[in-house]
């Protein structure tokens, strides 16, 4: 793996603070627009847009929104387009509108992103995912509600017979064969994904879908090889993330999205989230994507600007291994910060690029840098000198 060298900058960020800015002697020379290399993909700068469901697929096909929702920000300069969530089955869906990859029909939709993503010097990636026992349920803007048979809904899943919330229908408690099926869709997700031509390819195993539920002791109950221990809780995901790893070529980077806290006691917590990500590591995961939360509804997050960057930090010393932050990361002086501070390698943004689809290039413009303008837009736009004062 061919990656920037990790530095132990003197002091870390604490919850809700900025990022320290002081380099230390091993810190190399890099910040939010250096490039950064994985493996034989090497990234224009180090902002990521993160991957946002938009529950606008019918049958898991991509169609004209996802081709302009990621079009739009990797001609806005960012270095990395990640796909939103995409079911490795169609039960594995969080809204019957999710994007899909468990078919090769999936695959040209997909493709046609991919090409327009690297037209603009963006590298296209995906994260393949199953939402577990929060899946089957409506679009946020419909209220998010579980869905009933009637309405299109199925029968979710989960490691263990318990809801995500009271009320909720209770899942199906995956047996050994049902374990061995999602190991096998995940990585003919993997084979179709490459098919595509992402050359990035993220495991969601965050935000209380279900690898995340499988590792956490709130939602994993069971007493077999895969519950009890934080060895046993991480079994599946090990599996999954070395029949992924397995399936990529070599030259290509594999990501985990993981949550590093469920910010409940007892719960899955930045420790266990230290042990796993070395795990990932040893099986070839070359950068850990570091959110948080989601298990369950009853989390007390203490959201603030940079909440989860610590998190990043820890397991980039701890576990040796890159790491991305995300949350509340909203303007270019902080989002450089933790680069240059040394707490993440990659930064990704979501809702801020909602916001603001050409971020990336305002985030230039203020680290007094030319952006990488789409040649229709730069001839037009970018700065040229200040014309001589005339004679008088």
């Amino acid at each position: 793996m061919v990656s920037q060298p990790l530095s132990h900058p003197v002091s870390s960020l604490e919850h809700g603070a900025r990022a320290d800015i002081e380099h230390d002697v091993e810190l190399p020379e890099t910040d939010l627009l250096s490039t950064f290399a994985l493996r034989s993909v090497e990234l224009r700068n180090r902002i990521v847009m993160s991957p946002m469901c938009q529950y606008s697929a019918t049958d898991g096909f991509a169609n004209d929104w996802h081709l302009v929702h990621l079009g739009s920000r990797a001609a806005g300069g960012v270095a990395l387009a990640i796909v939103e969530a995409s079911a490795v089955t169609p039960a594995g869906r969080i809204t019957p509108s999710d994007l899909g990859i468990w078919s090769d029909a999936h695959i040209e939709p997909l493709a046609r992103i991919v090409r327009f993503v690297q037209s603009q010097g963006a590298v296209a990636g995906i994260q393949i995912a199953h939402a577990g026992r929060k899946a089957s349920t409506a679009p946020p803007w419909s209220g998010g509600g579980v869905l009933s048979a009637d309405e299109g809904g199925w029968r979710v899943v989960a490691p263990s017979a318990i809801p995500f919330f009271e009320g909720a229908p209770v899942p199906i408690a995956l047996d050994a064969a049902g374990i061995d099926a999602l190991v096998d869709s995940f990585e003919a997700a993997a084979g179709r994904a490459l098919a595509a031509g992402f050359r990035v390819i993220e495991i969601h195993a965050a935000h209380g879908y279900l690898l995340h539920e499988f590792l956490s002791p709130l939602s994993n109950q069971r007493d077999d090889e895969y519950g009890g221990s934080r060895e046993n809780r991480m079994r599946l995901l090990l599996r999954v993330a070395e029949r992924v790893r397995t399936r990529i070529p070599d030259e290509l980077p594999l990501f985990v999205r993981i949550s590093a806290t469920d910010w409940v006691p007892g719960g899955w917590d930045i420790d266990q989230s230290v042990v796993l990500a070395r795990a990932l590591r040893e099986l070839g995961v070359d950068l850990v994507d570091v959110s948080s939360g989601g298990t369950t509804p009853k989390a007390r997050i203490p959201i603030a600007p940079g909440y989860q960057v610590p998190f990043a930090r820890r397991i980039r010393d701890d576990a040796d291994i890159p790491t991305g932050a995300v949350g509340l990361i909203t303007d270019a002086p902080f989002a450089n910060q933790i680069i240059t501070g040394g707490d993440a390698d990659l930064v990704l943004l979501a809702r801020e690029l909602l916001r603001e689809p050409y971020w990336a290039h305002r985030a230039y413009h203020d680290l007094d840098e030319e952006p990488p303008w789409p040649t229709p837009y730069g001839y037009a736009v970018k700065r040229r000198p200040e014309p001589a004062m005339r004679s008088r």
